[in-house]
This record gives C-alpha cells, sequence and structure tokens, in this order.
C-alpha cells in the first residue's frame, strides 16, 4: 500500500493557480481568507502538517514547533525571516526557506520611490491640496530637497541596497554605504559606491536609506543617539524592517525639527503604526509594499512553492530546495524526511 501523501498548510491566500501545483504530490489544506492566527492555532496547524507555506504574519518558534513531530519544511513567502525562530527550526531538523533575489528589483524601484515621495514632500503636498488649503500659487509652497547631485547613504549593501545604488547613478548621486562587510571592488565600481564607516554614513547622508535584516544587532540601531549624528535637513528611508529603528526616538526627532522626513514602509508592531507617527506631516507612511507588483508576488509564491515540493522530497530538485536558510537542518540526518518521500513520488 502506498503512504499516505504529504499534508501541506498554506497559511495565507495566495495565488490559487501557483498553490494548486502543490496538489500533485501533497494533501492541501489552504486557508481562504486573510487571517491573524493566535499561537496555539498556529501550533494546531503544524502538528498536522509535514509541511507549511507561511508568510511573514505567522511568528513560528519553539513553542508552535512543540507538537510538529511530523514537520518537514517552513516555506516562507518573503525575503526576511525574522518571524521564524531558524535555531529552533534546526534543532528539530526542520528546513526553513525564503523567496530572495525575485523581489529585489522591484523592491528597489519603490525604496527610491519612497525616498523621492519623501524627499519632495509629495504625500505632504497632496494631502494639503485634497484638505482645500490650496489657495494661491507661492513660491515657497512644500520646499523639499533635491535628490540629483545630493549625497545617499544606503545602510545594508546587499542585493536590494545595490538595486538602490544603480538607480542613484541616474540622479548623479554620491552613493555611500555601510555594511557587515566592505563589497569587493569590481560591484562597488558597478555601484559607484563608496564604504564608510557607520557614524560617517549616518553624518555625510543627505538621504538614508535603511535596507540591512533584521536581528538582535541590528534592533534600534538606529536610535535617538544615531538621529543625532544625522544632519537636520536630512531623510530617512526605511524599506527593511520596523525594528530597526527607534520609532518613538525617530517620532520626536521629526517634530522637534532636527530631521527633516521620513518614508517608513515597515514598522515595529505592524499592522500597527504608533500615534505619534501618525500625527506627522513630515513622515510618508505605506503598509509594507515594497515587494507588491503583481509579478513580483507571484513570483514569490512560486518560488515557495518550489521550495516546498523539493523540501519534501518530490520534483526535479526533490532534497534540494533552491534557497534554503538553514543549510543545516537539509544535512542533519541525511534528511531523513526526504527518503522515506522518495518511495511516494509521483
Amino acid at each position: 500500500m502506498a503512504e499516505p501523501r504529504p499534508r501541506v498548510w498554506v497559511s495565507q491566500p495566495l495565488f490559487d493557480d501557483i498553490v494548486e501545483r502543490l496538489g500533485e504530490y501533497c494533501q492541501v489544506s489552504a486557508a481562504t481568507e486573510v487571517s491573524e492566527y493566535a499561537p496555539a492555532q498556529i501550533a494546531a496547524a503544524l502538528a498536522e502538517s509535514d509541511g507549511a507555506l507561511v508568510t511573514l504574519n505567522e511568528r513560528i518558534g519553539a513553542a508552535e514547533l512543540a507538537g510538529a513531530a511530523r514537520l518537514r519544511v517552513i516555506a516562507n513567502v518573503g525575503v526576511g525571516y525574522n518571524n521564524l525562530d531558524i535555531g529552533a527550526l534546526t534543532a528539530a531538523g526542520i528546513v526553513a526557506t525564503n523567496t530572495p533575489d525575485v523581489l529585489t528589483e522591484t523592491t528597489a524601484d519603490f525604496g527610491f520611490a519612497l525616498l523621492m515621495a519623501t524627499a519632495r514632500r509629495i504625500t505632504e503636498a497632496e494631502r494639503w491640496l485634497r484638505e482645500g488649503q490650496w489657495q494661491q500659487w507661492s513660491f515657497s509652497t512644500m520646499l523639499g530637497a533635491d535628490l540629483h547631485g545630493s549625497t545617499l547613504g544606503i545602510l545594508g549593501m546587499g542585493r536590494i541596497g545595490q538595486g538602490i545604488a544603480r538607480r542613484a547613478a541616474g540622479f548623479d548621486m554620491r552613493v555611500l554605504y555601510h555594511n557587515r562587510s566592505r563589497l569587493p571592488q569590481d560591484t562597488e565600481r558597478e555601484c559607484r559606491a563608496a564604504y564608510v564607516g557607520f557614524d560617517e554614513l549616518l553624518a555625510q547622508s543627505d538621504h538614508l536609506l535603511l535596507v540591512l535584516p533584521y536581528s538582535p544587532q541590528s534592533h534600534h540601531i538606529i536610535d535617538a543617539a544615531a538621529l543625532a549624528q544625522m544632519k537636520p535637513s536630512a531623510t530617512l528611508v526605511n524599506i527593511a524592517r520596523g525594528g530597526i529603528v527607534d520609532e518613538p526616538a525617530l517620532a520626536d526627532a521629526l517634530a522637534g525639527g532636527r530631521l527633516a522626513a521620513a518614508g517608513l514602509d515597515v514598522y515595529e508592531g505592524e499592522p500597527a503604526v504608533i500615534p505619534e507617527l501618525l500625527a506627522l506631516r513630515n513622515v510618508v507612511l505605506t503598509p509594507h509594499i515594497a515587494s507588491a507588483s503583481l509579478a513580483t508576488r507571484r513570483a514569490m509564491v512560486s518560488l515557495a512553492v518550489d521550495n516546498l515540493i523539493a523540501a519534501l522530497g518530490f520534483g526535479a530538485d526533490a532534497g534540494r530546495p533552491p534557497t534554503p536558510v538553514n543549510a543545516a537542518a537539509l544535512s542533519a540526518g541525511d534528511n531523513a524526511a526526504t527518503a522515506k518521500t522518495a518511495t511516494i513520488k509521483r
């Protein structure tokens, strides 16, 4: 008798035509509406699953994994994965995957768009106009900051940061960056970017764009002390993760004129945004949409599905998911889960 097909939980509605590819190999339980799960609900779903396709909304740690004896893989739809406790997953021999590369250019596009909207006060100006306050043209109305010829600082020079640097070349911007490690000289030349220390990045940037991964080390790296090192005329844009910025300190700097403007796509307590930021006119707020083009979101889900299928031991890449986060979990015990499913490939 053939063994039963593995069970897969899909936590949120995604793209049905892509998700249905899982049905060729697995029994699929997919959410039909956007849901916010309590930890106990996530634990219950994982306890019944061999694999899961999840989004940044689902936080998965040791408690949620405690009863998940059959779970082999968590496929995260997103390049970031701070919603997952990678240590707990690796210790349990559970593979975690993410979706890098496919969203790089779209996210870089948005980062630059948010930078422009922030520097040139676009949403503030539209709000002012819609409120009926534009009664007469004035030479000094909504004066903003130029991008062309200015200094762009990029904190976190991975794929997306490099994409933003390439776009800055078209605006003849001077590009500085700080990263955990310096890029190869060829990459620096391609991006027309110069490596500087963290303090120098803060002090010299006319516009500072955050693209670094979230970690305990980067938590609140932009705090009151860091903001105090920036130019009062500077703008700050965050498309990374909310916890990188101390949001009350940022709101205080914006309200006190110690920073000109900010553009935020991510928030520490999202979807909640602190009232101090909501009350300000000189901050552009968007709801975590940097990768939200139709083509890119479809590509992200497709890669997550490929990861899940491969990690469960099926398809051309059986046992070799394209983008694992914790490769150690793949090698632990030579991935006994893959060996098991090899007998039921279709």
